[in-house]
């Protein structure tokens, strides 16, 4: 076809192709040019991305017969099916649309924010343009290992184990809302491979005597602060300390706690003053008796602040004054490396009550929490816990038998 010709034949707006097989056509009078082809009785359309026609031309004959191939062999219809699949990111978009309507009232906001920047850092640029069947194990265990590359390029060490627990769990959350939607069929293996068992190790406590240091130490900052402006945030810590370790409350169960949440009474069961309190924090509401020394400390509370009943008791943590004089004292970590928080109070209450001898079904009922926990945390540790009596048990054996045994021993001995 010569200049003239080709001329002539831009200025039409339908060209045919092949036989009649592809027809070439263009929407307006300039523009780019775009092909259609019937198939087995169904019409397909694509735009060539070509102004020029003989350049369109070419375009379109190389579609036609990639189409033809793939309408044969069946590619064409997965690849249909997988365009008119959901995303990835729409799911993530409906679990965070859903997620903090219908967990208002139930869970943290810090949580929920926790797991929408997760959802928006992470997770949705590394799987969001994926369709959701395209999201299976070797695709996560490929974002493990992403994230791990990415961790190392930037801090030169590889995300937190518990970071990346909680980024999976994330994930989790996502993929069943697709599930209960309907927009995938089955939930991907999510585990982590070739992953060894972890050792349970107990929680950071203080032992008696750096428990006797830490107060000494908190009662010595009340009575003579560094600064007389802060005498009385060093006065409610030191009552903080005594109280959490007379009681086992957790930190947040504190933070709520109200003047009017506690009564001071007689136990005849032990016949001693205790303070009966009512505990709301994240399991609910739960009873709470402490010891008879909690019970001057809630009076001191009380007249220093003169409170109304519904006062908070602490209103602050003070846990940057908690966490220097720990630095100070040496005790911010114990001796396995693991820092001690206001929380290794609680986990001291339990472990002098359980080295007392408390009854551990009772002790985890006043902690509010299972006996399944204490045992695998606090009572696995403690060598006072274990009766000598009942584990050096011996049954009776024949005098003629034990004659040999300790001729044995004593012939080991020489």
């Amino acid at each position: 076809m010569d200049d003239v010709a080709l001329q002539r034949a831009e200025k039409q707006k339908n060209h045919i192709i092949l036989g009649g097989k592809v027809h070439l056509y263009r929407r307006g009078k300039r523009g780019r040019y775009h092909c259609s082809a019937t198939i087995e009785g169904k019409q397909y359309r694509a735009s060539t991305e070509k102004d020029e026609l003989r350049l369109a031309e070419e375009v379109a004959e190389e579609w036609y017969l990639k189409l033809r191939g793939m309408v044969r062999s069946g590619d064409l219809e997965k690849v249909t099916a997988r365009k008119k699949e959901m995303t990835f990111k729409a799911a993530a978009e409906k679990f965070l649309e859903e997620f903090p309507v219908l967990t208002e009232g139930q869970r943290n906001p810090i949580y929920i924010a926790g797991h929408e920047r997760r959802a928006r850092k992470y997770l949705i640029p590394f799987f969001g343009k994926k369709g959701l069947s395209e999201i299976t194990g070797g695709l996560v265990n490929e974002y493990r290992m992403h994230r791990i590359a990415q961790a190392k390029e930037r801090w030169g060490k590889p995300p937190a184990r518990t970071t990346m627990h909680q980024e999976i769990v994330c994930l989790r959350q996502i993929l069943k809302t697709a599930l209960r939607h309907q927009w995938m069929t089955a939930l991907p293996d999510l585990s982590e491979p070739y992953r060894k068992n972890g050792k349970i190790a107990h929680r950071a406590w203080f032992s008696r005597d750096e428990y006797r240091q830490l107060y000494k130490a908190t009662g010595l900052r009340a009575r003579k602060p560094k600064n007389n402006k802060y005498k009385w945030w060093g006065e409610q810590l030191h009552d903080l300390i005594l109280f959490m370790s007379n009681t086992g409350m957790r930190p947040d169960e504190i933070l709520r706690l109200e003047y009017r949440d506690v009564t001071v009474a007689f136990d005849e069961g032990t016949q001693e003053t205790i303070l009966e309190i009512e505990v709301r924090g994240k399991r609910g509401y739960g009873p709470c008796k402490s010891t008879q020394n909690a019970v001057p400390v809630f009076e001191r509370l009380k007249k220093r602040n003169n409170p109304q009943p519904t006062d908070r008791i602490f209103p602050k943590s003070h846990h940057a004054m908690f966490n220097e004089i720990l630095k100070e004292l040496g005790l911010k970590f114990d001796r396995e490396g693991r820092p001690r928080t206001l929380y290794s109070l609680r986990h001291t209450y339990i472990c002098f009550r359980l080295m007392e001898g408390a009854d551990i079904y009772m002790l985890a009922k006043n902690c509010r929490t299972s006996v399944e926990m204490i045992e695998k945390y606090y009572a696995a540790h403690l060598k006072d816990v274990l009766d000598a009596s009942a584990i050096n048990v011996r049954k009776k054996r024949p005098k003629k038998e034990v004659a040999e045994i300790r001729k044995g021993e004593l012939e080991t001995l020489r």
